[in-house]
């Protein structure tokens, strides 16, 4: 398994381009579909903004924040996004190939993530694991002490972490999404 998921971590961003252009041409956007799926999106855009501000990548473990409700808020955040994404698309087709992106290349990232975090931090990542769940949050008046307690949310390690990128993206997608549009309805006009 260590092998699977050295693998997907190194193919994981490489495949995904393959996925977006498939999902860009099943997507069929509307108006509707576009609102709804922004107003899914952007939690998910915002989920990863908050844990960016708390994640100092190989020099602590990150249990602040959103890290004191899932051990992996990027990575659901990042899911959230791609629902909202579907739902702009409006397509199975896209949602499908979404969908079996996330689960042949998240799940095995994951693990080999929490791999090398147990090697890193040993003991405290193992304490922290029976505490956290690993991907699906989970509230306890605990977490919430530790979520609000000590580190704050730091713009200078949002920054550092370049997750502005992922809002960058939203944009980008969506912009695409809506030339889409205006494109399918120019050619029905025609």
């Amino acid at each position: 398994m260590a092998s699977y998921s050295a693998w997907a971590s190194r193919w994981r961003v490489p495949a995904s381009y393959p996925v977006v252009l498939g999902y860009l041409y099943f997507a069929e956007p509307e108006l509707r579909s576009i609102v709804l799926g922004v107003l899914v999106a952007v939690p998910g855009l915002a989920l990863r903004a908050a844990a960016a501000g708390y994640l100092y990548k190989h020099q602590q473990l990150a249990t602040q924040g959103p890290y004191a409700f899932t051990r992996n808020p990027l990575y659901l955040g990042s899911t959230i996004m791609a629902v909202g994404f579907c739902l702009v698309g409006a397509s199975w087709s896209g949602a499908l190939l979404v969908a079996a992106y996330l689960c042949l290349f998240y799940p095995a990232v994951i693990r080999l993530e929490a791999e090398e975090l147990r090697a890193r931090y040993g003991p405290a990542y193992d304490d922290y694991a029976r505490r956290v769940p690993l991907f699906f949050p989970r509230y306890s008046a605990h977490a919430e002490q530790v979520a609000t307690s000590g580190a704050k949310f730091s713009w200078e390690q949002y920054l550092r972490n370049r997750e502005y990128q992922a809002g960058w993206g939203v944009l980008a997608g969506l912009g695409v999404l809506v030339l889409k549009l205006l494109w399918m309805r120019y050619l029905l006009m025609r």
